[in-house]
């Protein structure tokens, strides 16, 4: 029997510091509110999305739905669907039209899987159908038009 103190590196703590025990033991996490609408990385866009996605997407239904949030700056939004369910992620490039949306305004999209895991859903040949009512909208030139 020895009477030497356990190395640090062989020492409980010291492993789960470093998180080489079983990830079962640790602490569970709560499920917060704002996984749902966690950006994917990397962004897909237009310009990466494959082709057959491309063309399976165009050749789905149209489905409609109520631009949740858009950030022109960030290039990417949610839009909520009229029939219910998760929001689905919007990116810029696949916005058709003059107008940037906002928050309200009525979309139809046809919608894209997001790869790696094809898990999650993402709108495509988005199309602003009627304009929020009593918001300013702007062009992608940069002019500002009221609704």
């Amino acid at each position: 029997m020895s009477s030497e103190p356990p190395s640090a590196a062989q020492s409980p703590s010291h492993q789960a510091s470093v998180g080489l025990l079983d990830p079962q033991q640790g602490r569970e996490r709560s499920p917060s509110p704002l996984r749902a609408n966690v950006v994917p990385s990397p962004l897909p866009t237009r310009r990466t999305r494959t082709f057959s996605a491309t063309v399976r997407a165009s050749q789905g239904p149209v489905y409609k739905g109520v631009c949740k949030c858009f950030c022109r700056s960030k290039g990417h939004g949610f839009i909520t669907p009229a029939d219910g369910g998760p929001d689905i992620f919007l990116h810029i490039s696949d916005v058709e039209g003059e107008y940037v949306p906002v928050e309200g305004d009525e979309v139809t999209y046809k919608m894209c899987s997001i790869p790696p895991k094809n898990e999650k859903l993402q709108a495509v040949e988005v199309v602003i159908t009627h304009l929020a009512p009593g918001t300013k909208h702007e062009t992608w030139s940069g002019h500002v038009v009221s609704s």
